[in-house]
């Protein structure tokens, strides 16, 4: 719970949960007695480096074969007694996979839906123009802040059966798509999701910065006892490891909302360490992807297929695709100069769809959670403080000094909004979850 609070995520093999474990990307348990006494120790190797990969000249990509292995990963694992649908975005993943679907012509049967953000974020024109060329169905799921009595109740169902807690900021949409297309249960759901840790994440230009400041400043770990948790000093003094898609509270604050809180700074500082020679790439790939994208984003999609009894599949998490990315030469993946990424399936989609990734541009799946916490703060505030884990006075006290900077409209609003909205998250599954 400490990792919780403090990152959003339970490193892997870690839970949430006293003696269960997951077994992520490059982990490794091995299991055995001593007298009477069964022990695992765990340890992790990460198995996609760019070391490892071909070089330039000793292969080339077939992309006729990754179209082909894409669409026979999904069909494969296509109940045909269920309805299907594939999460769609106006991203390289998901259309790559629409793309590979269509030319083995299952249009029919698969319908593609997409989440309607607010503003320049949206994305569900650009998915409906392109279902629409690719001979597909299409429907829109639309954000909503004001929750209605059957919203409460789709959430109520979500926390209830979803296996682990999850600190996503779009995790309280899914339940809430269940409500607007009741036929998403117990349906084949697609999603693109899961290909980064092979494919290589490049970091951006301003985490190339703020990682080597990181060797610097995280060396000040008793700092951490002082700051609050919408202060730029509490990123400041993150570990390099922690730079890699890790947000939270502060150690000040934990402390004062959860009574068994310990520091996570030695965790990750070893983290960086065991790291520390790295190229950027597999440091940043590596962290990212089987720590938060693991266990944050493809989380937020396995609990709630989980919840709503539907069949999950993940074609990207292919074993034959991921060996077949993974020995790709580095220039058909990424580009070092531009920080570009998913080379050869922006080339695809671009010659076989018309779709210009980089005209489109990063747009992300974005979720205004601060509205969701202003427009219904009573029943959010309730669920918190009614929680069994928090030291009421602690959480009381962090809370109330949050909405003030969610309410003054500054730059630190956003995220002052999104850590009440975490530990909401939180709360909820602590206090509702059936395996709790």
């Amino acid at each position: 719970m400490s990792f919780m609070l403090q990152n959003g995520v339970a490193p892997p093999p870690r839970t949430s949960y006293e003696e269960i474990y997951i077994l992520g990307i490059g982990d490794e348990a091995k299991i055995f007695s001593r007298g009477d006494m069964v022990e695992v120790e765990f340890t992790h190797d990460f198995p996609f480096s760019n070391r490892n990969r071909c070089l330039a000249g000793e292969m080339d990509p077939d992309e006729d074969k990754i179209l082909e292995m894409l669409a026979t990963a999904t069909i494969s694992r296509i109940d045909p007694r269920r309805p299907s649908f594939l999460f769609h975005s106006a991203g390289k993943d998901s259309n790559s996979i629409a793309l590979a679907l269509a030319e083995a012509g299952w249009q029919k049967h698969v319908t593609l839906i997409t989440h309607k953000s607010k503003g320049q974020a949206d994305e569900s024109e650009i998915s409906a123009k392109f279902a629409k060329k690719l001979g597909f169905k299409h429907r829109i799921l639309q954000e909503v802040d004001q929750l209605q009595p059957l919203h409460h109740q789709s959430i109520d169902h979500y926390f209830a059966n979803a296996p682990f807690p999850c600190t996503d900021n779009v995790t309280l949409a899914y339940p809430l798509y269940a409500v607007q297309i009741p036929e998403l249960q117990e349906a084949n759901l697609i999603d693109g999701g899961g290909n980064d840790s092979y494919m290589a994440t490049p970091p951006t230009e301003r985490e190339l910065k703020t990682n080597e400041l990181a060797k610097l400043t995280s060396r000040l770990p008793v700092l951490r006892n002082y700051i609050k948790s919408e202060s730029m000093l509490n990123s400041l003094l993150k570990t390099p490891a922690e730079w890699w898609g890790m947000t939270g509270f502060s150690l000040a604050d934990a402390n004062r909302i959860y009574p068994g809180n310990v520091p996570v700074y030695s965790y990750w500082q070893n983290e960086s360490k065991i790291r520390k020679d790295w190229d950027v790439y597999d440091f940043k790939t590596d962290v990212l992807t089987t720590r938060t994208a693991a266990e944050v984003h493809i989380r937020k999609v396995r609990n709630f297929s989980d919840t709503i009894g539907s069949k999950l599949i993940l074609p990207f998490c292919d074993e034959k695709i991921a060996d077949y990315f993974a020995k790709l030469p580095e220039p058909y993946l990424f580009d070092r100069k531009t920080l570009k990424n998913k080379l050869i399936l922006r080339k695809i989609i671009n010659e076989k769809m018309g779709l210009d990734s980089d005209k489109v541009g990063k747009k992300g799946f974005s979720y205004d959670s601060r509205s969701v916490v202003l427009q219904n703060w009573e029943v959010i505030i309730r669920e918190i403080y009614d929680c069994s884990l928090w030291s009421r006075a602690g959480v009381e006290r962090v809370i109330t000094r949050l909405k003030h900077t969610v309410e003054a409209s500054s730059r630190y609003s956003p995220l002052a909004a999104e850590l009440i909205y975490r530990i909401y998250l939180i709360s909820k599954h602590s206090s509702k979850n059936k395996y709790c």
